[in-house]
């Protein structure tokens, strides 16, 4: 069995630890990988972040959802693709196929966005995830979004909790290019809620090597 099969469906989870330190700051710079939710601060307490992908169901979302995150583009030349590919865990991108069956599992539940928005707002209010003094769902878009994209599924995911006593009290939305944070706090205006931090190319690569780097320690 090929060595690239061994990354697992926590490649996506330290991606979005590497990515919330680097662009927002200390505050989750000791976010641990653990499961429900995938990062927690360490005092099983304090902060839990869900991850997820919203995308349509299909393998070449996959696909062109790990060259965005590695950040390729579509022209990419062959030997830059390969440098990438190098760093293993993009055994999809090389052989057409999903990284094991844990990894097969963790795609065919990525929804479009609204359908996965409707989904862990559910899971969260009903305590699946268990209590913490903050929670945050970060998510891993497919489509380019743009500002009022946002604002759209930030207010959506308020009017679906607005009756929960368990709720985010973040959104974090990304399309690799940009991270949309949304503050779901109550008593804030829309203008208030949402602020846009841009992400390069060169910085997606090194979000992409470091989670890759972290998966290899951990084996």
């Amino acid at each position: 069995m090929s060595t690239l099969r061994k990354y697992g469906t926590c490649f996506f989870e330290q991606y979005a630890q590497i990515s919330l330190s680097a662009l927002l700051g200390s505050e989750f710079d000791c976010l641990v990988n653990r499961d429900r939710p995938d990062l927690q601060s360490p005092d099983n307490q304090s902060l839990g972040i869900e991850v997820t992908r919203a995308m349509e169901e299909s393998k070449k979302a996959e696909e062109m959802l790990l060259k965005d995150v590695a950040g390729l583009t579509s022209g990419a030349p062959q030997k830059e693709m390969e440098q990438i590919l190098e760093s293993g865990y993009a055994y999809g991108l090389r052989e057409g196929k999903y990284i094991g069956v844990k990894e097969l599992s963790y795609w065919s539940m990525a929804l479009p966005l609204r359908r996965i928005l409707e989904s862990k707002v559910c899971k969260v209010g009903n305590g699946f995830y268990g209590r913490f003094n903050k929670m945050g769902l970060y998510v891993f878009c497919r489509d380019n979004l743009h500002e009022a994209d946002a604002v759209k599924a930030m207010q959506y995911v308020l009017s679906l909790q607005k009756c929960q006593d368990n709720r985010y009290n973040m959104l974090y939305l990304t399309d690799v290019d940009d991270l949309f944070v949304c503050n779901l706090e109550d008593g804030l205006k829309d203008s208030s809620r949402l602020v846009r931090y841009p992400v390069t190319r060169d910085q997606r690569r090194e979000f992409f090597l470091e989670a890759v780097r972290r998966q290899i320690d951990t084996q």
